[in-house]
């Protein structure tokens, strides 16, 4: 009789085993298994939110049909502390495994409407962007050039949508002008401007930011995101860079953004500038001159002239033989390492060479040479 109830009890132990086990391969395949949301949707994460209420968010938006397989599988993958916050796009038949690493392995995605101030060297214009789930990817729907013209009827729409996101992005080699006046014409940000900071103190960068945000506190964090990367350039200088202060090292960085646009050049750009300044001879660059003509506040549009060439200011570099006064550009962090430490290079000429990149040269007669190929070549 024992040995009966010890063979039905080992039976049963056996049978509950093997049907949690299939239980359990049960729920890791509906884990991975593609899921049944319909078409491609824009997840918003809350900060301080966890998975359990996004299991319910989810379920409610059809994307996840079992809530407590989606619970345990992110147990069970060991990311349930991993919940970022952000807005994240998910994707069409999106399976619970796909959806746990979207949101636990990017923060601050953007997806939904968005609307982006973009600070340009030329000009800044406001884009109107939001997810089109059909190809299940941001797209602009308008733009809008600041100052012409009314604002699109689109920016009207995402301005009354409660989960618009706003971003401002600043490229290199603008001016601090030019980036408060563009600041001055969001909209979507409140109060006075203050004092400007000095040129070249602004960080090019994208920046997100709240409707009705403080124009004075964006300001300061972008001021405060360059002062952290001029630091980290000057504290990694070469040793024999000369230029004897951390503004100097800025002013330099901006007249190397200013001189090239194309990347792989930057560090043989701030050798020409670095030998030029060692040897005493003046750097003779044209956006400097430009910039003491403009102050930053406006597109030259022409050439310059022989006058302007020969006119004795501060920041003619044709007849100084030194670093201008001051940056004539916020410049970028790739500008920023080039100026602390320059490629090692015999070449004291450089001149456009019709590409868009520059013929470098280490004597007058090879730029010589050089200036006859690009004035060849119809420029």
């Amino acid at each position: 009789m024992r040995k009966s109830l010890a063979a039905n009890a080992l039976m049963f132990l056996i049978i509950g085993m093997i049907a949690v086990g299939a239980v359990l391969a049960w729920g890791k395949a509906q884990f991975s298994a593609p899921g049944p949301l319909a078409e491609a949707m824009c997840l918003k994460v809350e900060r301080g939110s966890n998975f359990d209420k996004v299991s319910e968010n989810l379920t409610e938006r059809g994307a996840i049909s079992t809530p407590w397989i989606f619970r345990i599988g992110v147990r069970n993958s060991g990311k349930s502390m991993d919940l970022k916050a952000g807005t994240f796009l998910i994707r069409r038949g999106a399976s619970m495994e796909e959806i746990t690493d979207t949101l636990t392995q990017v923060g601050d995605s953007t997806c939904g409407s968005e609307i982006v101030l973009r600070v340009g060297v030329t000009r800044s214009d406001l884009q109107m962007r939001e997810l089109d789930p059909t190809i299940e990817r941001m797209v602009t729907r308008a733009k809008y050039v600041l100052g012409e013209g009314d604002l699109p009827s689109e920016y009207n729409r995402m301005r009354q949508e409660a989960g618009t996101e706003y971003r401002i992005t600043m490229a290199e080699g603008t001016t601090v002008w030019q980036t408060i006046e563009a600041l001055k014409q969001a909209e979507f940000l409140t109060g006075e401007v203050g004092d400007l900071p000095k040129e070249g103190m602004i960080a090019p960068d994208s920046y997100e930011v709240v409707a009705g945000s403080e124009r004075s506190d964006l300001i300061a964090r972008m001021v405060a995101a360059q002062e952290e990367r001029l630091a980290a350039a000057w504290a990694v200088r070469a040793t024999d860079l000369p230029v004897e202060t951390p503004e100097d090292l800025l002013t330099l960085a901006s007249i190397i953004e200013k001189e090239t646009g194309v990347a792989e050049e930057r560090g043989l750009v701030a050798g020409v500038f670095v030998n030029r300044l060692r040897r005493g001879m003046r750097l003779q660059t044209d956006p400097s001159v430009i910039y003491g003509i403009t102050l930053g506040k406006e597109i030259l549009g022409r050439g310059l002239r022989v006058s302007e060439l020969r006119a004795e200011t501060p920041y003619n570099t044709y007849v100084i033989p030194a670093l201008p006064p001051t940056p004539i550009a916020n410049p970028g962090m790739a500008s920023l390492e080039a100026a602390a430490n320059p490629d090692a290079t015999n070449f004291i000429f450089f001149v456009a060479d019709g590409t868009g990149g520059h013929a470098f040269a280490q004597t007058l007669e090879e730029h010589n040479a050089n200036v006859a190929k690009w004035r060849a070549a119809g420029n």
